[in-house]
């Protein structure tokens, strides 16, 4: 039985995961998101870098880590990803499935029109002028005469 590489990734979907991508560098984050190019949505992501070692620094000091937050990484970019950790309690794919399975209005808003309720006009022209054969609205001449 095959496997395809989207439904091991979809497994992954609210994880911790860590990219390191081209240059070096480390994305940690919760990973939302990707697409067939496996470009990749993580959410609190940070980012963690090593400087390079000179003689007044120690191993500590090399260490760089900057908050990003949410971010989108080009396919093109990704060396790798591995997964550090399961997703936060409470945010599992399961509460984002729990509809009904068809479309429906939100309930917020005016309530929709029953067939009792006549139409409202604000302004305007009367009706008679812009039904065919009304004729021009008062106060217009045909045009030509």
């Amino acid at each position: 039985m095959a496997v395809s590489k989207t439904s091991k990734m979809v497994a992954f979907v609210n994880y911790r995961v860590r990219v390191t991508i081209v240059d070096g560098r480390e994305i940690v984050g919760r990973f939302m998101a990707f697409d067939r190019h496996v470009n990749l949505v993580l959410a609190d992501a940070e980012e963690h870098r090593k400087l390079p070692a000179t003689r007044t620094m120690d191993a500590d000091d090399r260490h760089v880590r900057r908050v990003l937050g949410f971010v989108l990484l080009r396919g093109e970019e990704v060396v790798s990803l591995t997964v550090e950790g399961p997703p936060p309690a409470g945010t599992g794919r399961t509460a984002a499935r729990s509809g009904t399975g068809r479309a429906a209005g939100a309930g917020r808003g005016m309530p929709a029109p029953t067939a009792a309720a006549a139409p409202t006009r604000f302004g305007g022209p009367p009706l008679g002028a812009m039904m065919p054969g009304g004729g021009p609205p008062p106060g217009m001449r045909p045009p030509g005469r």
